[in-house]
């Protein structure tokens, strides 16, 4: 390396004094060149080569040495010869030479570093577009598409956090056809009831009893309750729900609502027991709201309960925490399905029940009304004996 590089300088020294050969001051460029780049320039006839170091211990090895003759022409056409001496390893040649090798080492560098980019560029880039096609075809509605991310962190948690998307997405359209398959009888079943005890009553007006106008009074409540819970699952999602919270005898109102139950379903064999210790309990909430939730898990109680039709609610206190229980005694709950019977739409019997219909909201709306009100729910089933449905209020003192 050191050798290419003084070849290269001897070369730009020629070329230097072939534009100065004529120069009346050619001697001192010479001499210059002597002292700046150790390159000694002479006539050809009286060139003879410097007396070069002598090989000692610490550097055994004689020095390098380049010479080289070039002839040029002068202004009188006369031709002088010039021999040109120089030395391998000198300073300036050491330096040059480093700064060729910086030159040559940063555009390895450099190419190195573009193929590296590029190699680093398709990683990422090959999950990334892999990702972008499973998203496009989990856009066109295909909820089974499964995403595979490698490489990076973050694209592997990209990957899991889409796939879990596209998992609920799924999920939240089997539920969405359930409700449809759902509305769709609960809304048949009542409407051709209604239409064909209209019509018979229409074409025999005379023979009308009180039996069949109840009916169509029942159908016609079926079908509105199925619309009150659409729209009341609807508007707490949405917000629009507002709890109107004020103190009340909890104690008091449930006994209500299980004496208008049991009035309704008594003569269906059903038998509701309110057990407490006797202590009323007092609440800072919204009655109606609190009523409600409470109405759906007896519903849902009567629907699930055993043959016996025996449904006990429950009522106990914790420090300043109440918890009311509705035990059905019924055919209990898988635990795959326990996950699940809290979520929208969701019913663990498929079968539709003619006594008591659902639409696999109410225990959505217990849900979400026990939310609004800070507290806690839950459920404890068994296969074969029953469920126990509950919900957790904080209560507030009598005075």
């Amino acid at each position: 390396m050191y050798k290419f590089t003084r070849k290269i300088e001897i070369d730009k020294v020629i070329d230097l004094v072939e534009k100065e050969i004529n120069n009346p001051n050619l001697k001192d460029i010479l001499y210059e060149i002597e002292l700046t780049k150790e390159i000694i320039a002479k006539p050809t006839q009286d060139f003879s080569p410097p007396v070069r170091p002598v090989p000692n211990r610490d550097n055994p090895r004689m020095p390098e040495t380049i010479t080289k003759a070039q002839d040029f022409i002068l202004e009188d056409g006369s031709i002088i010869s010039l021999t040109f001496y120089a030395m391998v390893t000198p300073v300036d040649a050491t330096v040059s030479t480093l700064q060729i090798q910086l030159f040559i080492i940063t555009g390895i560098m450099v190419v190195l570093a573009t193929i590296l980019a590029m190699i680093i560029s398709r990683h990422i880039s090959k999950p990334i577009e892999k990702i972008n096609q499973s998203a496009k075809t989990l856009a066109m509605g295909n909820y089974e598409t499964e995403f595979h991310g490698s490489g990076f962190l973050e694209i592997k948690e990209l990957s899991d956090t889409l796939n879990t998307a596209a998992t609920e997405l799924s999920q939240v359209e089997r539920l969405r056809r359930e409700l449809m398959a759902n509305i769709s009888h609960d809304l048949r079943t009542p409407l051709a009831l209604i239409y064909s005890y209209a019509e018979m009553m229409h074409d025999f007006p005379e023979e009308v009893t009180a039996e069949q106008s109840q009916i169509i009074m029942d159908e016609t409540e079926r079908l509105t309750s199925l619309v009150n819970d659409v729209l009341d699952i609807s508007n707490i999602e949405r917000g629009i729900e507002k709890l109107s919270k004020r103190k009340y005898n909890l104690t008091k109102s449930l006994e209500k609502t299980i004496n208008r139950i049991s009035e309704l379903v008594k003569k269906e064999g059903y038998l509701l027991e309110f057990l407490h210790d006797g202590d009323d309990v007092y609440l800072f909430a919204d009655e109606i709201k609190i009523t409600q939730a409470f109405y759906n898990l007896l519903l849902n109680a009567i629907t699930h309960c055993s043959q016996e039709k025996n449904i006990i609610v429950k009522q106990s206190i914790d420090g300043n925490v109440v918890k009311i229980e509705v035990i059905d005694h019924g055919e209990g709950i898988s635990d795959n399905d326990l996950p699940y019977i809290w979520e929208r739409y969701y019913k663990v019997d498929k079968k539709h029940k003619r006594s008591i219909m659902g639409t696999g909201l109410g225990l959505s709306i217990v849900k979400k009304i026990i939310e609004m009100h800070n507290g806690e729910y839950g459920v404890e089933s068994k296969i074969g004996e029953g469920s126990v449905f509950w919900f957790k209020l904080e209560q507030i003192s009598k005075s």
